[in-house]
């Protein structure tokens, strides 16, 4: 998921607070105040519960990847079993044909002594060329038939396997989509049970770690000096002009567009709409497309987050990405350390040629403004919205 994770906490511990009635005085202890429950503490659980959200999220988009394929493989299967079935009928009604033609032709007398008798010799070996003709078009036709009916088989064992595999990958999509709703639940849960104290202790902490490693990686030279990095390929400036025009759109987990998207979901769309599809899922595109160094970004490339890969943003200059948080919150544009603790970078074209001028996108008017994560809805709420 992304950096910033808890300005949505505020709204929710607030109605969590409000929706219960309160207890008498002598049977309800005070809440354990922050520094009690210890605001690092209640950071590293949400983190946790978010990354694991995170995590079920990226195998479930790739388990739908393939479910995606695996339903075109099947269906391409059924339509060449339906098209070998057909030309097995045509086959076996030519080799009917042929047959009732060798029988009404019989005769007991052999070829030899046709010839010795017939009174036009000729005409008999102009009509045994005939009959070696069919003979080999008999011979013809059973091998085509033979070879429709083995192949006919065939089709019909693969079509069978890829059916069976493709009612498999619904089942793991199936639990896979409930481990993502769990989590989100119990993500739900802890902030619910939050006071305002502890929200504005852990919100506090988290921005201070994402400035500190944001200044880090600009100290250290790991990211571009602003102003020096090199322009976007043509389609690299396609990439991020669509992703800045997806800027204030929600979250959603499983989701590509056009109205809302999860991180990958996001920059696979990005891409696509750019002419150069890449992986779904952020662990195949980390995977997949070639690796550079921060310090050599440009604006299209991917930064990838986490030992595990489980999130992913796009660059757009400045040391500055555009990303799709995480639940309840709406995709913004970020340092690049703000989603999380950066894995690495990958570049989708490298072999394209960077533009000679490049104006980069308008960012909307609020698009590093405002909480990262929505206050509108809780994170379990957005979880049931998932087709």
């Amino acid at each position: 998921m992304s950096g910033v994770l808890l300005r949505l906490v505020c709204s929710a511990a607030v109605a969590a607070g409000t929706a219960l009635a309160p207890m008498p005085a002598a049977a309800a202890p005070d809440p354990p105040a922050a520094s009690e429950r210890g605001a690092a503490g209640l950071l590293t659980e949400l983190q946790r519960l978010y990354r694991e959200a995170e995590r079920a999220t990226e195998a479930y988009n790739a388990t739908e990847e393939r479910l995606e394929r695996q339903r075109a493989l099947a269906e391409r299967l059924q339509a060449a079993l339906a098209r070998t079935r057909n030309s097995l009928h045509d086959s076996r009604s030519a080799a009917g044909r042929l047959a009732r033609q060798q029988y009404q032709n019989r005769s007991d007398l052999s070829p030899y002594l046709r010839l010795l008798l017939a009174r036009d010799a000729q005409g008999v070996l102009d009509q045994g060329q005939v009959i070696g003709r069919l003979a080999r078009q008999r011979a013809r036709a059973v091998g085509r038939l033979t070879g429709e009916a083995q192949k006919a088989t065939e089709l019909a064992r693969r079509a069978r396997k890829a059916l069976d595999t493709q009612r498999a990958l619904t089942e793991r999509s199936r639990k896979q989509r409930d481990q993502v709703r769990e989590r989100l639940r119990e993500v739900e849960e802890l902030i619910a049970s939050l006071s305002p104290e502890e929200v504005a202790a852990v919100e506090k902490l988290e921005r201070a770690e994402a400035d500190a490693e944001q200044q880090r990686l600009v100290t250290s030279g790991a990211l571009p000096v602003p102003g020096t990095a090199p322009a976007p390929t043509a389609a690299g400036a396609q990439a991020v002009s669509y992703a800045v025009r997806q800027v204030g759109k929600p979250y959603q987990w499983g989701a590509e567009g056009p109205g809302t998207y999860d991180c990958s979901g996001l920059t696979s769309q990005a891409w696509e709409a750019a002419g150069t599809p890449v992986p779904r899922t952020s662990q195949e595109q980390w995977a997949r497309l070639e690796r550079i160094p921060l310090k050599r970004l440009r604006p299209g490339d991917l930064v990838v987050y986490f030992p595990d890969a489980t999130h992913v943003a796009l660059y757009v200059g400045d040391g500055k990405v555009v990303q799709a948080p995480r639940p309840g919150a709406r995709i913004k544009v970020s340092p690049v350390a703000g989603p999380g603790p950066v894995l690495g970078a990958v570049r989708p074209d490298p072999a394209g040629k960077p533009l000679r001028h490049y104006q980069p996108p308008e960012l909307p008017g609020r698009a590093m403004a405002g909480p990262d994560a929505g206050r509108a809805q809780a994170p379990a709420a957005s979880a049931t919205s998932l087709r």
